[in-house]
Parts: C-alpha cells; structure tokens; sequence
C-alpha cells in the first residue's frame, strides 16, 4: 500500500524500508507512528567526517577505515571464549581485525566483502603488532555503494533491527516529510537564540556538524521541558484565577490547646513549615503545597496542625495514606492526640469499606459534619463520599498517588480546598521543578532530637552468617529486626535465578538460626488482613524478626526495630534502599541497616560507597539521578506528565531554568496564552492525551 501524502499519525509500516515485518518489530520499541519514529531520538553519535587510510593509523585513536575483508575465522579458547579474526586491507595497507564472543558476526560476514570499521588502534599482546580490537561498530558497502561520511546517529535497536536500517529509514522519513511548523513564539526564540524546530529535528539525527547538533539538542530539550512547565503553570493559574479558594482566621485558641499538649518540641524546620502552612491557609488563594522531609524529620506533626486549623475554622479536614497500614498508624496517632480535644477523627480505608454497615455510617457523618477530620486510603476519592465543608486535603506519599488521584479528592469540595503533599522521597531541585512545578515547596531537613543516625553496612554474601549472628544478638537484647528481600518466591526469569526469595529466606532463617525467635513473613501477594495481621504481631512487639518485601518500604513506626538487613542490596535504587533504611533508627537506640550483596558491577559498588558515607537523603537523591538517569527515575516519579524523550533533567538544569522562566511569563502573557491554544493543538500530536490532561487539569 502506498501513500502520497504525508501525515504524522500515518502507521510507520507505510514509510519506505519499513513495512508490516518490521514495523512489528518497531512496535517493541513503541514506535507506531511516523511521528514515534521521528522523535526515536539517537543516543550517541558516531564522527564518520573522515576515512584513514589504513597505513596512517594512530594507536589508541577511534578512526573510520573502509576496506576488502579476508582470512574470517573463528576460534574457541580453553575457556570458552569465541574469538573472530580477519584481516582489513586497503590501498595502503591492512590490519587484523579481532571480535570476541560476538558469534553472529560469522554468519553477517564473508571474505571479500566491502566493509566501513570504526575502532581503536592498540597492540596487540602476543605479536606487539596494531590490531583493531576494539571496535565500535561496523557496516557492510555493497557494490556500487559509496560510504556515508558525516557525524552518524547510533539508534537505540534490537537484535533484528540494526543501525543502517534505522540510518536509511530515517533518512527516507526527512526526506518525505514536509518542513515542520514553528510552534514556540518568535520572542522566546530570539531572546534563547533557539534553532528553528525543523532545522533542530532534522539536525538531530543527521548534525552536519557537531555545533549543529548541540544546537538542535538544546532546542528540542527545551520544548520539552517548555511544555511541562506551561502545563504546570496553567494548572496553577487556573487554579489561582478561576476557582476560589477557603481563608481561615489566624490560629485561635484550639491549634494553640494542641499546639501546647504536644509531647516533643518542634524542630526548627517544623516550626518554620508550619508557619508558612499557616501563612498559606490564610491567604485568599488556594494552599497548593508540598513538604519535603526526610522520613522520620516529623512532616505528619506538621499537617495533623493544619488539620487542625482548618477544623478551628468550621471546615473538615482529608488525609490520604497510601497503603492501610500508615492509614491506620495515622489514625491511631490522631485520635489519640486530637479527640481529647473535641475533634472527631474517623478511618475509611479498604479494611473498613468491607462493612458496608459502616462504610455507609462514616459517609453519613461526613456528610452532615459530625466528623471532623477523615484519615484514609483511595476509599477516600470513591464516588458516595461527600463532604459537608473540605477545607484542607493532604497527601503523604505524594508520588504514589499521582495527579488524577489527587484532582479527584479536591473536586469533593464546593470551594476549592488546601492542598499539602507530603513525600519522604527526596527529589533534587531539578526534579521538584519538574515534577512538582504547580506547587510551593518546604523542605523539613532537621531531624528531631534523640534520633540516632544509622550506620549503615556493607557485607559481602559469604559473611551472611556473621550478619545473621550480630542480628541474633541484637534481638536477644531486647530489640527487633526487618529482613528485606527483592522477590517474594523463585523466579524462572534467568535474570532472577541467582536471588534467594523471601519466602525461601524465611524458611532458612525461621528454621534455623532464628529457630527460638518469633518470626513473620510479609508481601504484596498476601490478602490485606493477613499483611495487618502480620504488621500489628511485628508493631506490638510479638514477633521479632520480620521477613518481608519492599512492602515495609513505607510502612508502621516501629520504635523498637534497630536493625535492617537487605539481601541482595544491589538490586534496589539509591533512594529506594535509603526509605527501606528509614524503617530504623526511629527508637533512642544505636540502629544498623546491612547491605548483602555479592554483586561485582561498579555501579552497584558505588550505590552501597553512598549509603555507607551518608544519611542525607537529599545527597543520596542527587546521586541516584545520576548513577541512574532520570528516565528510571521519572519513571516512578512522573504519573502522568510527558516522557521525556531528550531532555535530561540532572544534565539540562539550565535549559530546565530557562524553560520554567519562560513559561511563567508565557502563561501570565495574554497574547501568549492565546497562542498557547495553537501550540497545544501542534504539541498534542506528540503527547495525546497526557498532554490534554496536563493542560485542561
């Protein structure tokens, strides 16, 4: 089937050099459209400007060599390894060639094919010969066929699609395609000094030079970055503008009562938060706020207070955890603090909503304000729950609940109400800009007094014992421990073969050395009341030594737990095994989290080198977004926004600036946002339905 004209939506198949076949294989790449396959940006570059003729190599430089192949051959080593050998030969001389273990080169090649190598030159140990053998990549010239000079793209590819295939695909596409329209406004693009669109998209695959090609990668990163932060902007504005909010009175006698009663002293930072909380609240304008603190650093203190602001002030306060479990510690620790002072605090969480009985009489009393303040899970954004006057909502865990979840719980209000988003998740700036553009930040670092800060450990897996005795002894003093593993059973995957289960770990610990130990074993497959059941034994201090999955991760507050054990640490994040060690040091005793693993990978080394040198969890956020790139990194943070196909948030900090400042003038600028209605309609062909969500939120 053929086309003659051109649209961006048409299914890649259509586009030369591709096909049904192919475009198949595509699809895994989640390429579909020809607009995917424009934007599947190229993740390195290879310089082919210049040809060396073989008798001018230099070694240890990566030179373009294009020559006649001969003498292929391929050898086995006592050990295993495969080695392929051939000889590269031009006008002016010729070079041994040497691959390893790369076995389908053999059935790719055959003596006397035309070939372009790019490589490094070195020695070679035995013969003290140059040889090739490192070598970065090579293409096969068929007759008639003239080599390609230029600074060439490497795509990312799969075994069946290789690099010539997506070169001369593209190639075809910008050839096809019409010269895209601008869609930034002329003012940004003079005073950024940014690139047409359609230079930068073409030069980003195919940069004549390299300036062209930072050129073209800064003004593509901007627009992404560009369209967020409009996004972001807007939700704010509209926010601001159309919809109003709730003003409380100063604090009054109540938040003063309570305030007064509270067992600890305030820390600075809380102290400080919660002045401009206050602040907020008293504004006319909607609170649209996040509290970023450290876990255990004491941000629920600091909403259970606004909570009780907004209850001085006639209004009914929503809490949202995200699992039963903090659900119900919250509401233990309210109702204990709060009801003794008249406030009415009642929990709907899954546990409770399986009485409809009861779910039905807590709906009942929210909606004729005899409840003051409701603590809960998603039960809280179900449709039947109503509100007589929601003043404030706060969400813990922010990033597990994502922004149409949020929206949903604020849309239970005639006036719209405060707004605080808790995460103990650190996010570097760069990051909070990104994902959390449309609200204000406070950040809580110190920690309150008496907290001791955990050392933290690395072992290798054969001193697993000498781990499990020094466990052993710290429960026979008196205290408890978590034991942490990546999987729940046995995995058949070959990449999860090597990794001891929890189950299997509990069954060798629980049997074994922990034989006279009370032992419990906890994770995600097992039925909600079984996890309670297992959590509350561990919380009251019946069982000692818990077994579980990353399920804990955010979980009770176990005063009384003073060690942590991860087994097989290498295969969690930075910022993920340092919320798994906040599951300790919560008591006034000595803490310890111990990190197993048997890994040999730099980056695993460096991961446990971090947590060994620092408790800072924002310094550990910092370095996790560059051991692992912000795409895994968005990738649990995100919920909803755009990916990000090119831009770097940790690289691009400049651009990410220069973005959000554009934004924010561009959405306060009535001429611009009308323009905005034109560039949503261009921008919506690369980002649907999230980008439609993100700006009509």
């Amino acid at each position: 089937m053929s086309r003659t004209e051109f649209e961006f939506t048409d299914n890649v198949m259509y586009l030369k050099g591709v096909g049904p076949r192919r475009a198949a294989a595509l699809e895994k790449l989640n390429i579909v459209t020809m607009y995917d396959f424009l934007t599947h940006y190229p993740r390195a570059y290879e310089d082919q400007r210049t040809i060396t003729p073989i008798a001018n190599l230099e070694l240890d430089q990566t030179s373009v060599i294009v020559g006649r192949l001969s003498n292929l051959s391929m050898r086995e080593t006592r050990t295993g390894l495969k080695i392929i050998s051939a000889i590269l030969s031009d006008r002016t001389g010729h070079i041994p060639l040497t691959w390893f273990n790369q076995e389908y080169i053999m059935e790719k090649l055959s003596d006397g094919m035309t070939l372009v190598v790019i490589g490094k030159t070195k020695l070679d140990g035995w013969s003290g010969e140059p040889v090739m053998n490192q070598i970065a990549s090579f293409s096969i010239l068929y007759p008639g066929e003239k080599p390609r000079l230029g600074i060439m793209p490497i795509y990312p590819a799969t075994a069946s699609l290789n690099q010539n295939f997506f070169r001369a695909a593209m190639t075809n596409l910008l050839n096809k395609m019409p010269a895209l329209p601008e869609i930034l406004p002329k003012n940004i693009l003079d005073e950024l000094n940014l690139i047409p669109l359609d230079v930068a998209m073409r030069s980003i695959h195919f940069p004549p030079t390299p300036e062209y090609l930072h050129a073209a990668r800064r003004r593509l990163a901007f627009d992404e970055l560009f369209l967020i932060q409009c996004g972001l902007m807007l939700i704010k504005k509209q926010t601001r503008d159309e919809r109003l909010g709730i003003s409380c009175e100063k604090n009054g006698r109540l938040l003063k009562t309570v305030y007064e009663n509270l067992p600890f002293e305030l820390t600075g930072d809380q102290k400080k938060t919660f002045k401009t909380v206050a602040k907020d609240m008293e504004s006319k304008l909607p609170m649209r706020r996040l509290i970023q603190g450290d876990v255990g650093s004491g941000k629920t203190v600091v909403a259970m207070l606004a909570l009780v602001k907004a209850v001085e002030n006639g209004l009914q306060g929503a809490f949202m955890a995200p699992t039963e479990i903090l659900a119900n510690q919250h509401y233990e620790t309210f109702s204990t603090m709060l009801e003794r002072f008249g406030i009415r605090v009642a929990l709907l969480s899954g546990k409770v909503t399986r009485s409809a009985k009861v779910k039905k009489e807590i709906y009942r009393q929210t909606e004729n304000h005899e409840i003051d303040i409701v603590i809960g899970t998603h039960a809280l954004v179900q449709e039947g729950l109503s509100f007589a006057k929601l003043g404030l909502v706060v969400t813990d865990e922010q990033h597990r609940f994502g922004v149409a979840q949020r929206s949903s719980l604020e849309k239970k209000a005639e006036l719209i109400p405060d707004m605080l988003v808790m995460t103990a998740t650190p996010i570097p700036r760069t990051m909070t800009l990104t994902v959390y553009g449309d609200l204000d930040v406070s950040l809580i670092k110190e920690m309150p007094p008496g907290r001791k800060p955990i050392k933290t450990i690395s072992r290798h897996i054969r001193s697993r014992n000498k781990v499990y005795n020094f466990v052993l002894e710290e429960i026979s003093a008196g205290r408890q421990a978590y034991v942490v593993c990546p999987l729940i059973q046995r995995s058949d995957s070959e990449k999860f073969q090597n990794l001891d289960p929890a189950i299997e770990i509990y069954e060798m610990l629980s049997r074994g050395i922990f034989k006279n130990v009370p032992c419990g074993l906890l994770h995600g497959k097992m039925k909600p009341k079984e996890k309670d059941e297992v959590m509350e034994k561990f919380r009251t201090g019946e069982t000692k030594l818990l077994v579980s999955t990353t399920v804990i991760e955010v979980g009770v507050d176990v005063p009384n737990a003073s060690v942590m054990v991860v087994e097989h640490a290498e295969r969690f994040g930075l910022a993920q095994l340092h919320q798994l060690r906040g599951r300790v040091g919560r008591g006034s005793q000595k803490s310890y989290c111990i990190l197993i693993s048997d890994s040999k990978a730099d980056i695993a080394k460096a991961r446990m080198e971090i947590l060994e040198s620092t408790n800072d969890g924002f310094k550990l956020a910092e370095k996790d977004l560059q051991l692992r790139g912000p795409g895994q990194f968005f990738g649990e943070a995100q919920h909803g926004l755009p990916d990000l196909k090119i831009a770097d948030v940790f690289r691009d900090v400049e651009i990410l600036i220069a973005a959000r400042d554009a934004a924010e003038k561009f959405v306060t600028d009535e001429e611009d946002l009308n323009y905005f209605v034109s560039l949503r309609k261009n921008l919506a062909l690369a980002y649907g339905e999230k980008f439609q969500q993100i700006t009509e939120a």
